[in-house]
């Protein structure tokens, strides 16, 4: 399988601030990763990389065959499925839930005087079916909860065919009702042969997907651990990466996490 990712020695400085430090990754078109650390670990700054939104300070950015600062941006991105919070506070409130996604063909946020064919419209359909949301179709934006907002997002992120799939934190802010619903949905979409490669960023390893493959772990900037999912995520490789104890269980193809008890003196 090719790569759609190929990074070498990627670092990103901002001031006196090294946000990722020499990240050496590799993801190919058949691969679901999850990228897990803790706040401030560098995860939305690889990210940002990885949807050519910003270019490395140092290092080599290998995407879909191009290199960053060799190739025109704006006809990369297009080639990208992206959801992130800064992209969903783009998007206005008062937008049909069908027009947020066939509006990514133009690569836009609001319809305004584009004209769309019948195959956008059955395509937008048949995603928002997909995601689970088909009903929400004539609803507005705005009036949605923010797990159905999550999942009309990653319809409209898969609308232009992408080749690489990027979710950042989509589970944030979710209620337990609303993060199994993510989960089963992206459950999906991993487990489809026609899926594209598939990026998911997370605090929490509640929040994988069954069927995804790979982990990257990121602490302060830098690697802990990567490769297949179930050799990186470890009780020892996440209490690395998380700076506590960590007890880890994995089960019917989830994982969950708590805090190591401490034991009592006397």
């Amino acid at each position: 399988m090719s790569a759609v990712l190929e990074f070498a020695g990627v670092t990103v400085r901002r001031g006196g601030a090294t946000l990722i430090d020499s990240i050496d990754w590799s993801v190919t078109e058949d691969q679901r990763w999850v990228v897990l650390g803790p706040n401030g670990a560098g995860k939305t700054t690889l990210l940002q990389v990885a949807s050519a939104q910003i270019h490395p300070t140092a290092g080599v950015a290998g995407i879909l065959d191009e290199v960053l600062g060799t190739v025109d941006v704006f006809e990369l991105r297009p080639r990208i499925g992206l959801t992130s919070a800064a992209l969903a506070e783009r998007i206005p409130r008062d937008e049909r839930v069908r027009d947020v996604v066939v509006s990514a063909s133009y690569g836009v946020i609001g319809r305004w005087r584009e004209e769309y064919d019948e195959l956008d419209h059955e395509r937008a359909q048949n995603l928002l079916v997909e995601v689970g949301v088909d009903r929400l179709a004539d609803r507005t934006f705005g009036t949605l909860s923010e797990g159905e907002r999550k999942r009309v997002q990653i319809a409209r992120a898969l609308m232009t065919d992408p080749e690489l799939l990027l979710l950042d934190e989509p589970a944030a802010g979710l209620d337990l009702g609303g993060r199994e619903d993510l989960v089963s949905t992206l459950t999906v979409l991993a487990n489809d042969e026609a899926s594209p490669a598939t990026v998911l960023v997370s605090h929490h390893v509640e929040e994988i997907p069954p069927g995804f493959t790979h982990a990257l772990l990121l602490r302060d900037g830098a690697v802990v651990a990567s490769g297949p999912l179930r050799d990186v995520v470890t009780e020892e490789n996440l209490s690395a990466t998380f700076g506590l104890s960590l007890v880890l269980r994995y089960e019917a193809g989830r994982f969950s996490a708590r805090r190591r008890a401490r034991r009592h003196l006397g």
